[in-house]
């Protein structure tokens, strides 16, 4: 009787220095060196994953949950940036959930994860991804013979860090030898956009004429997060413009990394905060929380300034509303 085969695993070829994956009577070189086994692992977990099958089940382990969940939904969404960071989330759950299947998901375990991630903010987002990945299932693949209920850690109170001019003239002395980060710095700072928007901003997006910038290109898929036009002032102007001249005519986006759009900055970013010994709090979303607190200290009308931003009127003056100078005036001085 043969025997049963072990499943792929690595073995490491000493004639030729490299780890290559073993799959019964199939061999695969990986071309990665002794001192590369993560690499090596990430590529036979690679590897693994596309020999499994997902089957549709009433009881699934979590894997095949989120497995099928990221390439059936997720892979398909229309933006490539969201795209990216839902499957990053998804990974960080399988880190943790795969080996689980639903039926064993509860509170208990829901609230070792988050002790686990060490990170409420991001636990609670991967946790309603867990709970986007098993209704997804129990439409198109079960339906699941228990439904659990995941549970999320407390809505964090709405964060309003923000830099002051001292503490951005610090960071971008640091990024200015870092050419993609000082320019996705400068268009977050003067305009507020999120970090998909200025990491998606096209040249052709940009009329220099009526100094209007378009955040998303025409035909886009609205969601939840506006992102409508916004009028460009002064000072971005003039970097928009040098940018321009510096990139010459076939450019396409105005924060590259050798001409092609960049995905994450987070390696960079960080280095930089370092650098500048900037507090841990200052990370690229600072960058709309800061420009929401300039215009609300300089007085700027909260309808102007809610539609610059792409913001809902409720949220900027719950969240920014006290640094307006007349916040409150008249209730304050009411005889």
């Amino acid at each position: 009787m043969p025997r049963r085969s072990s499943g792929p695993r690595l073995w490491f070829d000493k004639k030729r220095g490299t780890w290559t994956i073993v799959d019964g009577r199939e061999r695969r070189r990986t071309g990665f060196s002794a001192e590369d086994i993560k690499w090596a692992e990430k590529a036979l977990g690679e590897y693994t994953s596309s020999k499994h099958v997902i089957k549709d089940s009433a009881t699934p382990f979590i894997a095949d949950v989120l497995a099928a969940y990221a390439t059936e939904h997720v892979a398909h969404l229309p933006h490539k940036v969201s795209r990216a960071e839902i499957l990053y989330d998804i990974r960080r759950l399988g880190k943790w959930w795969s080996e689980m299947r639903v039926a064993e998901i509860n509170a208990q375990k829901c609230r070792e994860y988050v002790r686990h991630r060490k990170a409420p903010v991001a636990s609670r987002r991967e946790l309603a991804f867990l709970n986007a990945a098993i209704k997804f299932w129990h439409k198109e693949h079960g339906p699941l013979k228990i439904v659990p209920t995941v549970v999320l850690p407390p809505q964090p109170s709405p964060r309003s860090n923000w830099m002051t001019r001292e503490q951005a003239a610090s960071f971008l002395w640091v990024a200015r030898k870092t050419p993609h980060l000082a320019r996705f710095f400068i268009i977050g700072w003067y305009t507020g956009s999120r970090r998909d928007v200025v990491a998606g901003l096209k040249w052709s997006m940009i009329d220099f004429k009526t100094k209007i910038m378009q955040r998303k290109e025409k035909g886009h898929v609205e969601t939840k997060k506006k992102a409508p036009p916004l009028r460009i002032g002064t000072r971005l102007i003039s970097h928009l413009k040098r940018w321009k001249r510096m990139d010459g005519k076939n450019a396409l986006y105005v924060v590259n990394w050798r001409g092609k759009r960049i995905l994450r900055l987070d390696d960079s970013w960080k280095h930089a905060r370092e650098l500048a010994s900037l507090p841990d709090y200052v990370t690229p979303h600072i960058l709309r929380h800061s420009r929401a607190t300039t215009m609300m200290r300089a007085g700027v009308n909260p309808w102007d300034a809610a539609n610059a931003l792409g913001m809902s009127l409720e949220v900027l003056t719950k969240v920014y509303g006290h640094f307006h100078p007349d916040w409150q005036k008249d209730a304050a001085n009411a005889r």
